[in-house]
């Protein structure tokens, strides 16, 4: 008898024979791999995946306060709303007649631009029951930031002093919060010149207080152009408000009656241009001094400025003007009160001789009943669209918007 290990072994020893005319195969793990190496170099190799895009930042969105002349809020609405788009939330300042807040997201650059506003702040609130909550390192740094931001907007005119404005602002508390702000920021103390100007407040309607940062080093309302003043010069944002009320269009043929030292066709000249440009005054000096602010403001070869009065034809042969600007004295700093009436009447009669089918005619004037009386009586000739009070250098004149009446045939 043959033993199980015998038997085993024999087994092992058995070999199958070659079949004729067939090669000898390999083994089937080794046709395994040589197949699978031959698929993964047949297959193209997969691309690379593209890298992610980085998601930018989300730009900032900054508080801003725009404060301006009461009276002259739905223009300054209609302005923001024409130049800064990103302005978002345009809601009145509770308690105040002269301000508007809202949140303006990306740059502030774009506020320097609004020509009907006095200035235009940056607004940090902190939930502090007085100004020594401000003080010290948990708020401290987010107003040094503000500041520096500020100054950084105003590369052209660089800051080089600080001005507190606040209830107050000699004691303690404000005086420590004013040297801390200089010296965070670099800015020498100046508490009556200062170029950098920082409010501290009450926040209005609320529990808190405020630090406002103005975002330019002169108040907005401050012209470059007006280099020669004159007494009875009208306030470049009123001015401004005026240009926007005329409807402004570069085709338009403009003309400023009694134009003083310039200022009403100046803001309507830079607001959309014109295709004629007129400007006039029976005062010599007056006539001078808005011949130096129409040159600062570059538009010398675009002005014609005349010494004449409204009663002469001179300044008639630049027309008929789609736009009529006029300024008449008041009869405080310029002209006599007893004859304000006559001069009124004229202005309007006068101004229908030179006007444009479709014209309009801004006047601003402080002889309210005067110049209600003179447009009752011009009613054949001009229609009154629009009366606007504002407040102006402590008086409450009025803007007056008249349409040109179409002659009767």
């Amino acid at each position: 008898m043959t033993g199980r290990r015998g038997n085993r072994q024999d087994r092992t020893a058995v070999r199958r024979p070659e079949q004729p005319g067939r090669a000898a195969q390999p083994g089937r793990a080794a046709q395994a791999g040589r197949a699978a190496q031959a698929g993964r170099a047949a297959q193209p190799r997969r691309a690379a995946p593209a890298p992610r895009p980085q998601r930018r930042p989300e730009p900032r969105a900054h508080q801003v306060e725009l404060l301006f002349l009461p009276g002259l809020e739905a223009l300054v609405r209609d302005e923001a709303a024409q130049r800064l788009p990103n302005l978002r939330r345009l809601e009145p300042v509770p308690g105040r007649d002269d301000s508007l807040a809202g949140q303006l997201t990306g740059t502030l650059i774009d506020t320097a631009s609004l020509r009907t506003v006095v200035a235009a702040f940056l607004v940090l609130s902190f939930p502090v029951p007085n100004p020594r909550g401000l003080l010290g390192g948990e708020h401290m740094p987010d107003i040094l930031a503000a500041v520096r931001s500020v100054v950084a907007l105003n590369r052209r005119d660089r800051p080089r002093s600080l001005r507190i404005e606040a209830a107050g602002r000699d004691s303690p508390v404000l005086r420590k919060f004013a040297e801390q702000v200089a010296a965070g920021t670099s800015l020498r103390h100046d508490p009556d010149d200062g170029d950098c100007v920082v409010r501290v407040r009450p926040t209005p309607g609320s529990q808190g207080w405020d630090v406002l940062v103005r975002l330019s080093n002169r108040p907005l309302s401050a012209r470059r152009w007006r280099v020669a003043g004159h007494p009875a010069a009208a306030n470049a944002t009123v001015a401004a408000a005026i240009a926007r009320l005329s409807r402004p269009d570069p085709a338009q043929r403009v003309v400023n009656l009694m134009c003083g030292s310039g200022t009403l066709l100046i803001e309507r000249l830079l607001v959309a241009g014109a295709r004629a440009a007129v400007g006039f005054d029976v005062d010599p000096g007056a006539v001078e001094a808005a011949a130096e602010n129409v040159a600062a403001a570059g538009l010398r070869d675009r002005v014609r400025l005349l010494t004449a009065d409204i009663d002469a034809d001179d300044w008639l042969t630049g027309g008929p003007y789609d736009v009529l600007l006029a300024d008449p004295p008041w009869g405080d700093k310029a002209g006599r009160h007893d004859e304000s009436e006559a001069l009124h009447q004229l202005l309007l009669d006068r101004a229908y001789a030179g006007a444009a089918p479709g014209a309009r005619l801004v006047v601003l004037t402080h002889e309210i009943r005067i110049m209600q009386r003179c447009i009752g009586r011009s009613r054949d000739t001009w229609r009154l669209d629009a009366e606007i009070r504002v407040f102006h250098k402590g008086h409450n004149p009025r803007m007056y918007v008249l349409d040109r009446v179409a002659a009767a045939h």
